[in-house]
Formats: structure tokens, C-alpha cells, sequence
């Protein structure tokens, strides 16, 4: 069995995205097959810098929060790497690794260098890229600069992983490699983690009528998530199903704009946008829904639509990036748009609206279509990742 060194920016309790409650499951199913994992992140002055959760050694940085200026975030994550590479350095010297194993940009440089200094394989897994958030428009700070790293970690790194078939090319693409130094390794879900809050009938009667449909959108609000072509398709779906509400939960840099659109299309009478929510009411908030809708533009994987499903909430996702993964062709799961077709994602919202018996037999196939993304199988592929590349490094010439 190996002995692992996991670098993520994020670590519970510090959970910024999904990157955080990725690492997390990955790590621990990992134990769970035997394997030695270390994971190295950043913490405040309330977290130990050392500790073991569920079987994982976490290992610390003290990081002030992260500015909100992208400029300064930059520099923030340079200074982080800085500190991860000391830290790093003072383990290696307690603990011998076989791999040391990257998530994303954030970590790249320290990943690097330990690599290089415990002389083991690096990985390094890319869960989206700075290309497909920005719609290919990377020449301009810090943009290009983020792009750079990116191009510059993943042709270096021994293997390359990414969460599906889609973002396999796309990165092979974008940054030059052979698509057979990139291993796709769909990302997990464990239904047990799907806990609801306890009053589901009081939740959804601060949100909806019991004769009114609820339709949500769940997700950070960025561009690229695409929730500007659900609201425009809303007002038709409002004045020919009638008695239809929405939700948007989540927060980000394209919020205030969202809430101006909605305005502008009449629709702030028809529902909510709740902002930022913690995991229990996300969970719940799948229960009470009658569809979630998951309107990318950039997609690398998909879980919001996984979690819906295995909530047993019908989806309906954009035909883009790995979405087409998660919900196959053939409307066995869940239902499909042309991605960026608010007029097409209208004529589907309305069509699982009003067939009863269609919602009723996606929701009885996808709560088995989820059984297939376990974070058990995922860890077995990574570590067969880990060890190609460890049976690789010695006297091989050979990347990946």
C-alpha cells in the first residue's frame, strides 16, 4: 500500500466549493483500502495544525480568509504555496511518500517542488480549468497568469486526472498533452451524506404553496453556470404552466446580476434567491423540489445533477462538458437541453411540469444511475493512478 501527500487549498472545515468535500471522501476511502494519506491545507488559528479525521492526517498552514479581490488573491495563493512547501518540507522529513498529489492550480508550485524534493511521482487532478470558466478569453491578468500555471503543472505532473471523458480533451487540448497521460476518474457521491433538515413540509411552505410546482437552481452564480438562461426561460413557463415557483441558491460574482435580470423579466414575485446556504438546507432543498435544473454553459462534471438524483429530485441539464456524462442521452435519468438554448430549456421545463408519470420514471432510474459513482471505486482508480506511476519513476524515461 502507498503512502500518499494530498495538497488542496481547501479541507474541511474549511469548505470554499466542492473541491473541499471531494478531497475529503477521496482521502478517506483511500484509508479505507489501506493506504497512508496526508493531506496538506490551510487552516486558521481555531484548527489544530496536525490532527487525524476518520483515519486522514491533516497537516495545517495557518492562512488568513482569502481576500475577495482577484488581484490580490494571486499573491494570497502565492504566499499559500510558500508556506505548504515549508510545512511540507519539515513532514518529509518524518515521512517518506511515494506520491505527492496535486488539486488544481491553487497548489501547484508546492506541489512541484516536494515532488521534486522527496524525488516521487507527481499527480495532479484539474477539476476545471481557467479556459472553460472564461469561455476561452485567458489573455489578461490574472486570467493568463492562472492559465499559465495550469499549462505549466499539467505538462509536468507524471499523470494527469480528470472527472470525465469531456475534460479529459479539453485539457489534452487546451495545454498540449497526449490524451493518454490524462486518466478520467469520475468524482463520487454517497447518498448518506444527503441529510436533510428534519421539518421538509415547514421548508417548502416558506417557498412555495402546496398547489405550486418548485423548480431550483443550485450552484455558485457565475457566468458559466448559466443560470441567466434558465431565468429567461421562467416567464414563458410561469404564464403557460401557472402556479410554478423558483429557488436559486448559492452566491457568487454574478449574483447582483441574476437579481437584475429577474427584476427586468418580472420574476421576483415568482420566487427566491437565497444566497449562500449551508449543507443541511442544500441537501433538503433537493427533497422539496419538483425539478432542479442545471443550466451550464462550462460544466467539467456535474454533481449538483448527481445529488438531485440521488435525492431523488428529476433533472433537467444542459447537452455540455461532462453533464452528458452524468445524464447519458436517451432520457432514461433525466432530460437533456441544447446547451445555451434558453427557448429549448423552456419547452423541456414544461414537459417534466406536466407529465407526472415522466418525472416518476426518471427519478425510479437515476436513484439506481447514482449507485455507479461510488467514492469506493473512485479511490481504487486512484490508487492504480498512484501506482503506474510509481512502478514508472524508477530508470523510466517514460511520462505517464
Amino acid at each position: 500500500m502507498s503512502r500518499i501527500l494530498i495538497l488542496s487549498w481547501e479541507y474541511p472545515p474549511i469548505v470554499e466549493g466542492g473541491l473541499a468535500r471531494h478531497v475529503r471522501k477521496l482521502s478517506e476511502a483511500l484509508v479505507a483500502q489501506g493506504h497512508e494519506i496526508h493531506v496538506l491545507t490551510r487552516g486558521d488559528e481555531t484548527m489544530p495544525a496536525e490532527e487525524a479525521m476518520n483515519g486522514v492526517m491533516v497537516h495545517r498552514v495557518r492562512e488568513p480568509s482569502r481576500p475577495r479581490d482577484l488581484g490580490e488573491f494571486v499573491t494570497w495563493i502565492e504566499h499559500m504555496n510558500a508556506d505548504m512547501l515549508a510545512a511540507g518540507v519539515e513532514l518529509g522529513d518524518h515521512v517518506t511518500f511515494d506520491v505527492v498529489h496535486g488539486h488544481d492550480w491553487l497548489v501547484a508550485v508546492a506541489g512541484d517542488h516536494l515532488a521534486n524534493r522527496f524525488r516521487c511521482p507527481l499527480v495532479v487532478t484539474i477539476h476545471a480549468t481557467e479556459y472553460g470558466r472564461h469561455q476561452g478569453w485567458v489573455d489578461k491578468h490574472p486570467q493568463s497568469y492562472i492559465h499559465g500555471v495550469e499549462r505549466w503543472i499539467t505538462n509536468r505532473a507524471e499523470r494527469v486526472v480528470t472527472c470525465s471523458h469531456y475534460m479529459q480533451g479539453h485539457v489534452a487540448d487546451i495545454y498540449g498533452l497526449d490524451e493518454d497521460r490524462v486518466t478520467v476518474i469520475p468524482n463520487g457521491i454517497d447518498p448518506l451524506d444527503l441529510q436533510p433538515v428534519d421539518d421538509l413540509e415547514t421548508l417548502r411552505g416558506n417557498f412555495a404553496a402546496t398547489d405550486e410546482q418548485l423548480v431550483i437552481l443550485v450552484g455558485r452564480l457565475v457566468y458559466e453556470k448559466g443560470f441567466q438562461l434558465a431565468l429567461e426561460a421562467l416567464p414563458g413557463i410561469v404564464e403557460r404552466v401557472g402556479k410554478v415557483r423558483f429557488l436559486v441558491a448559492g452566491s457568487g460574482t454574478h449574483e447582483e446580476q441574476l437579481k437584475e435580470q429577474a427584476r427586468e423579466l418580472g420574476l421576483m414575485e415568482h420566487g427566491t434567491f437565497l444566497g449562500w446556504i449551508g449543507d443541511d438546507v442544500l441537501h433538503s432543498l433537493y427533497r422539496i423540489a419538483d425539478l432542479c435544473v442545471v443550466p451550464s454553459l462550462y460544466e467539467p462534471f456535474g454533481l449538483v445533477a448527481l445529488e438531485a438524483m440521488a435525492s431523488g429530485c428529476p433533472c433537467i441539464v444542459a447537452d455540455t462538458g461532462g453533464l452528458r456524462e452524468v445524464v447519458p442521452e436517451g432520457e432514461k435519468v433525466g432530460l437533456r437541453f441544447n446547451g445555451g438554448d434558453s427557448e429549448h430549456l423552456g419547452v423541456m421545463i414544461e414537459r417534466m411540469l406536466t407529465d407526472t408519470e415522466l418525472r416518476e420514471r426518471l427519478v425510479v432510474e437515476a436513484s439506481e444511475h447514482v449507485l455507479s459513482f461510488e467514492w469506493a471505486d473512485v479511490a481504487r482508480q486512484t490508487a492504480g493512478v498512484y501506482a503506474d506511476v510509481i512502478a514508472l519513476r524508477p530508470g523510466s524515461t517514460r511520462r505517464g
